[in-house]
């Protein structure tokens, strides 16, 4: 039964996110790769960005898998960054949070079954990212747990433009 409900809340969160990308609304995307801890994993995934859903905020949805610690775990997040300003400076600091929903499957030693779980957590955020000479921007990202889910993750990538 939850995986039902959790199935049809994700769908639900996916039906306008497809809506705002055939509007054109999402600014960026780009691959992402990093680490996280507890479990001590190798994380790999992808995130749109939808730009100025308010005054200096994004919504910047994303999926991450990751791999390692006995476990593999499936994130899906829904973050909400903040964009500060620094004058005369290319790179742009951001801070924000976030909420996800994570699927684990636990591999189970010999001849014995995984088993799997799911969980909803948050997280805060803090990062920084920077234009690159084909402009597209590169950043960094540190996301620390609130609630179930990996306590931190530090995340790397790159944002390609739509247009």
């Amino acid at each position: 039964m939850l995986r039902r409900l959790c199935f049809t809340c994700l769908l639900a969160g996916l039906v306008p996110a497809a809506a705002l990308a055939a509007e054109g609304s999402f600014t960026t995307y780009g691959p992402r790769i990093g680490f996280s801890t507890d479990p001590s994993q190798i994380v790999l995934g992808g995130q749109l960005e939808l730009g100025e859903v308010a005054p200096d905020i994004d919504f910047v949805p994303s999926v991450d898998l990751g791999f390692g610690d006995h476990t593999t775990l499936v994130s899906l997040n829904g973050d909400f960054h903040y964009r500060f300003t620094v004058e005369g400076q290319k790179w742009q600091p951001y801070a924000g949070a976030g909420i996800a929903l994570h699927f684990f499957t636990f591999d189970n030693p010999g001849p014995f079954v995984d088993h799997s779980d799911t969980a909803a957590g948050g997280s805060l955020i803090v990062g920084a990212d920077v234009p690159t000479d084909r402009g597209s921007r590169f950043f960094v990202e540190g996301k620390f747990a609130l609630g179930d889910g990996p306590s931190f993750k530090l995340l790397a990538g790159w944002n390609f433009k739509m247009r």
